[in-house]
């Protein structure tokens, strides 16, 4: 299976990381540029920061707009890709998982990730390998560090993405619930900053570029916009409770599993 690598130009420790990393799991990897504060316009900030449910900082939206160019890469192909950002750690059993799920045409999206949220589930799973399960993921919560994207599910998001303006990468995918979408169990793919919160042995270090960036205070707008923004952030919770309720028959809401012992440490250290 294709693997996508969203990297900056000038995140060359990360790709020295990704390489290393690769090359000990023996996979390949084709590295999509990722956009960059620089590559955006003052009409791109003008016209696409201010359509989610609080205003989008610019690296926020660079990291969607990277996230989309990696949709338009899969959408063109005719095979599944697994998408990745430069800050993933992988499971030692990503090469067989990702062999057995391209099998899965019945997919849009696979997420393999896991970050420290509850997400709702199918009670019952099916066996993907002698290790994981492949579950049904009816609502996801946060993370879009690795996932498998097949052309028929790269299509549904591209429509979204023209119908509507940009959210934080995650959001968007979690909202789209037209994705036919499923959950890796125990998850095989984590970022570097969740590694102590789930005791993973790894010595690398990294600092989001996005969370350094100081978030627009909604106190700070005027009340119409600010009263926007609130009516925004209760549809998008309403939507997510009707979709809880549409589909609690088959599903629960927990935790995904992770077992520390299938990621393999590293004595690298990068921001």
């Amino acid at each position: 299976m294709k693997i996508i690598l969203i990297n900056l130009k000038a995140s060359t420790e990360r790709l020295d990381f990704q390489r290393d990393q690769f090359r000990k799991l023996g996979l390949t990897y084709e590295v999509v540029k990722a956009v960059s504060n620089d590559d955006l316009s003052s009409k791109d900030l003008e016209e696409l920061t201010f359509g989610w449910e609080r205003p989008l900082r610019s690296v926020e939206l660079a990291c969607f707009m990277s996230h989309k160019e990696a949709w338009k890469t899969v959408f063109k192909s005719d095979e599944p890709a697994l998408i990745l950002e430069d800050d993933a750690l992988l499971s030692k059993h990503i090469k067989e998982l990702l062999a057995s799920l391209k099998k899965k045409s019945y997919c849009d999206l696979v997420t393999l990730e896991v970050r420290g949220r509850k997400k709702i589930v199918a009670k019952k799973g099916n066996i993907l390998s002698p290790n994981h399960m492949l579950i049904e993921l009816y609502q996801d919560r946060t993370g879009a560090a690795g996932y498998v994207l097949w052309p028929s599910g790269a299509k549904k998001l591209l429509d979204k993405a023209a119908k509507s303006k940009p959210a934080l990468a995650d959001a968007f995918i979690t909202s789209c619930y037209k994705l036919s979408a499923f959950q890796i169990e125990p998850a095989s793919i984590i970022q570097l900053d969740q590694c102590d919160a789930y005791h993973v042995p790894c010595e690398h270090s990294t600092h989001s570029t996005i969370s350094t960036q100081n978030k627009i205070n909604l106190q700070d707008l005027n009340t119409a916009s600010s009263l926007r923004y609130k009516y925004r952030r209760i549809y998008s919770q309403l939507r997510m409770g009707l979709r809880q309720l549409s589909t609690m028959r088959n599903s629960q809401k927990r935790y995904i599993k992770l077992e520390a012992s299938e990621f393999m440490g590293s004595t690298n250290e990068f921001d």
